[in-house]
């Protein structure tokens, strides 16, 4: 059987980083049979080591660090001959960049700024902006003083139109070097020959999967998870940037996003919340479809603890520490809870040093609680469906989700779960399985925790339910039965 060339475009997730999108993408490269996968991993910094075991399905990594160093070619060949990426830069002059870079450069910054935006334009855009970089170098042309010249008077001339707005000179410069930085994945022209190009985000590894559909005539497929625009527009709006900087990152972002959407055939999503967010941004109802995350419900399975019988009153958790998960209100929920019942135990798993400032402030917050015996750190555990039979009782506090691994893997472990209102949640849990509070509410996560704490029959039922919704919804068959009819529809369509 031939199988399907599939390349995985991941951001700052699989397969350097843990979390939800990377649970998904390891059972993807582990589970499908019809299909040979090429991970191509937009990050931060360049990643030395994968964080997980990689599936013979697994034939390439290709990495592009965004933020170091100026450009990846820096140290990174992609297989480039020497010569070729000398010569780039040989080639590369200001009069060059005027006549073959400038005149896209400013309609895609215009695009950027228009009330209306064109998507067949755009999409033509990047074609053209993708064949320069064939032949030009990066670095030497976004750095140029035509570049800087052009960027500045649109901008500018943007500004003036909105009226409210204004931009020092170290605001335009910001600007532009984030423009450099999301638009790296133009320089690495060379992407493996592939029949689909899966996406993990809607946002800026749509990028690569252009090059892939230019050059190969690649099929594009997302899905989301959290909602990219959705998610970005919450980080952006909690941010400290100036107004000049926050609405160019908004602007640029919901551009991309409206990108991708139009150039994906197939638009999957983990739950239908995200539906509503992608139509928004212009995406075909007739390219929707959920496909909820799925647990091994041989792995996440109820195991009979004895220890538990001696142990206080436990809630688990396991959430990567950073804003997104809202640990400082699940923080203030045990605070309600130890009024109660004094002896309770918050345990935390996962990665406690990804954003050490976020880290930091929560331990202040749980020595400014005395909380220090009752809400502990325990830090990433390699083994995950051993932490929910540990507790009671599961909990999540996000104001972002896109359909929560830790839900459906507590809810297979028969372990029920109080979890924020947010994306897919109520899509897994429903009253027959845990309880469902409004974000930020501390005050009612903790009176549900105490509710289910105080009760061993109701915890007794719940779990039971939760086990057999999973067996009935969320099974790694029904996942794997969707994606790998999805590839062989992509992999089989005529080449356009």
């Amino acid at each position: 059987m031939k199988k399907n060339k599939v390349m995985l475009i991941a951001e700052g997730t699989f397969p350097f980083n843990g979390g939800g999108v990377s649970t998904w993408c390891q059972t993807l490269c582990n589970e499908i049979k019809n299909a040979d996968f090429y991970l191509y991993s937009v990050n931060a910094v360049f990643e030395s080591k994968p964080k997980y075991e990689l599936s013979p399905n697994i034939k390439d990594i290709i990495q592009v660090p965004l933020w170091t160093p100026d450009e990846p070619y820096d140290y990174i060949s992609y297989g480039d001959e020497y010569y070729k990426t000398v010569g780039r830069k040989e080639w590369t002059s200001d009069e060059v960049v005027t006549e073959r870079f400038i005149p896209y450069f400013e309609a895609l910054l215009e695009v950027i700024y228009s009330e209306e935006q064109d998507m067949l334009l755009l999409d033509n855009l990047f074609y053209e902006l993708w064949l320069y970089f064939e032949d030009y170098d990066f670095k030497k042309t976004m750095q140029s003083k035509p570049t800087w010249d052009t960027y500045v008077k649109i901008l500018s001339e943007a500004i003036v139109e909105e009226r409210n707005s204004n931009a020092t000179l170290f605001d335009l410069s910001i600007g532009l070097r984030w423009i450099y930085r999301f638009l790296i994945p133009l320089a690495i022209v060379d992407v493996p020959k592939v029949d689909i190009c899966h996406l993990t985000i809607s946002g800026f590894a749509i990028i690569p999967a252009l090059i892939a559909h230019y050059k190969h005539r690649s099929k594009i497929m997302v899905t989301e998870h959290g909602v990219f625009i959705r998610e970005r527009l919450l980080a952006i709006n909690q941010s400290g940037y100036p107004y000049f900087l926050k609405n160019l990152l908004i602007k640029f972002s919901e551009t991309i996003a409206r990108l991708a959407y139009h150039k994906s055939e197939v638009i999957a999503s983990v739950n239908k919340f995200n539906q509503k967010w992608e139509k928004l941004y212009g995406a075909d109802e007739n390219k929707l479809k959920v496909i909820y995350n799925a647990v091994d419900k041989d792995v996440f399975k109820p195991l009979d603890l004895p220890e538990k019988k001696n142990q206080p009153p436990t809630v688990v958790a396991l959430a990567r520490v950073f804003d997104l998960k809202d640990i400082h209100t699940m923080i203030r929920s045990c605070a309600v809870v130890v009024k109660e019942i004094p002896k309770v135990q918050f345990l935390v798993y996962g990665d406690d040093k990804a954003v050490p400032e976020y880290t930091s402030s929560c331990k202040s917050l749980i020595k400014d609680l005395d909380l220090e015996n009752n809400f502990k750190f325990m830090g990433p555990k390699s083994n995950p469906h051993l932490i929910f039979p540990e507790g009671d009782i599961s909990i999540l506090t996000s104001i972002s989700e896109g359909f929560p691994y830790t839900v459906i893997e507590s809810m297979s472990c028969g372990i029920p779960v109080v979890a924020t209102d947010v994306g897919g949640v109520s899509e897994a849990l429903n009253e027959e399985t845990g309880i469902i509070c409004k974000p930020k509410n501390y005050q009612q996560i903790g009176e549900a925790v105490i509710k289910l704490l105080k009760d061993e029959n109701l915890r007794g039922s719940m779990g039971l339910k939760c086990r057999d919704r999973v067996l009935e919804h969320f099974t790694l068959e029904n996942l794997i039965d969707e994606y790998e009819l999805i590839y062989d529809q992509l992999g089989s369509r005529e080449r356009i």
